[in-house]
């Protein structure tokens, strides 16, 4: 389980407004950083045109490398650590260019330079 990988979480349970079911997510930790069985992710959902007012959502075009069916957003407010237990299966890698444009999404929900 690696940084940009797409994969199947199982995110319940959750509770208000927290994203949930099983669903795709990317992996958006460093890989030698931490020691516990636990990966900093991203999830992902369906994409709504709403979202393109918002900076931290992160519009994803499926394609055979990232395994998604959908137009889909990488939601960066609603990051989270999580149990390797809760991974489901792979479905693929990010490309190198949606992974930046996630990490300045992070940047914008965690207010760094």
């Amino acid at each position: 389980m690696n940084r940009g990988e797409v994969w199947t979480i199982n995110l319940d349970p959750t509770i208000g407004a927290e994203i949930k079911k099983k669903r795709p997510c990317v992996i958006v930790n460093n890989n030698i950083v931490g020691k516990l069985p636990l990966k900093v992710i991203v999830p992902i959902t369906v994409w709504s045109d709403t979202y393109q007012q918002a900076d931290w959502h992160v519009k994803i075009i499926p394609s055979p490398g990232n395994g998604l069916t959908k137009t889909s957003s990488a939601d960066t407010f609603q990051m989270r650590s999580l149990s390797e237990n809760r991974f489901v299966n792979k479905l693929g890698n990010l490309t190198a260019e949606e992974l930046e444009k996630i990490e300045n999404g992070l940047r914008i929900v965690l207010q760094l330079p």
